[in-house]
């Protein structure tokens, strides 16, 4: 039987049933992934159709490609499978505190979470002035090169780099134009029960935010996530 590219029947929008059911096949093959070819004959879609939802799945991260060319899940899909294992849904109950952070300072803040290697954004909040920044929610990027990503594995004393060592002394990270010219950033962990689940970060651009003043856009967002954070939930302890 030739593969189609026709939308399953009975659904009411046949892209995204093709987007749904490329991610369970995705999850159902596991971490070493399966090529495009193997893909489209497991779910009897052409190739080029696939391709292109492949295409949009990756875009969002809920999808990447391996080294070989095979495709598993993506970051932004195992960070959401993490978040339903959760009793709390994090972007609900922390968008206070980020709409506080975001009023207080007047700049951009991000929520994220570890999934693997990298650190996904879950939510922003915009504040009036635009800040141009490449990030939108799933989005994923390398852990230990953003201040979300260092303030979460600063929680863990296997982690030893010297970023990463700065901000567990310090209890707040910080990344200064390593992801995108002109940008800087400083993190603080959200803990719950003792263990790290996510991070928030202030974004803003290098020519407002000099050297010698991140300890202080610290000190104000370690102030105003505390007094904001839902009951259960306390930042990473600030050095002594």
């Amino acid at each position: 039987m030739a593969p189609s590219s026709d939308p399953p029947v009975g659904s009411p929008v046949g892209s995204v049933d093709k987007a749904l059911l490329t991610l369970s096949a995705l999850a159902a093959v596991g971490p070493d992934g399966v090529p495009l070819g193997d893909l489209a004959t497991r779910l009897g879609h052409l190739k080029p159709s696939l391709h292109r939802t492949l295409a949009a799945l990756r875009h969002r991260g809920f999808a990447e490609q391996a080294p070989d060319g095979s495709y598993r899940l993506g970051p932004a899909a195992i960070a959401l499978g993490s978040l339903w294992t959760h009793d709390d849904n994090l972007p609900a109950l922390l968008r206070p505190t980020l709409s506080a952070l975001c009023a207080a300072t007047g700049e951009l803040v991000h929520l994220g979470v570890l999934a693997g290697p990298d650190v996904v954004y879950l939510d922003k909040v915009e504040p009036e002035r635009a800040v141009r920044v490449r990030s939108s929610v799933g989005l994923s990027r390398p852990a230990a090169t953003t201040a979300l990503g260092r303030a979460l594995l600063a929680c863990d004393p296997a982690h030893d780099a010297s970023e990463i060592a700065d901000a567990r002394a310090r209890g707040w990270s910080q990344e200064r134009e390593e992801n995108e010219a002109g940008i800087a950033c400083v993190g603080l962990a959200v803990l719950r029960d003792g263990a790290a689940v996510a991070a928030v970060s202030v974004t803003v651009p290098v020519e407002r935010l000099p050297a010698r003043r991140a300890a202080e856009l610290a000190r104000t967002a370690r102030e105003v996530a505390a007094a904001t954070l839902p009951p259960g939930y306390a930042l990473a302890p600030a050095a002594r």
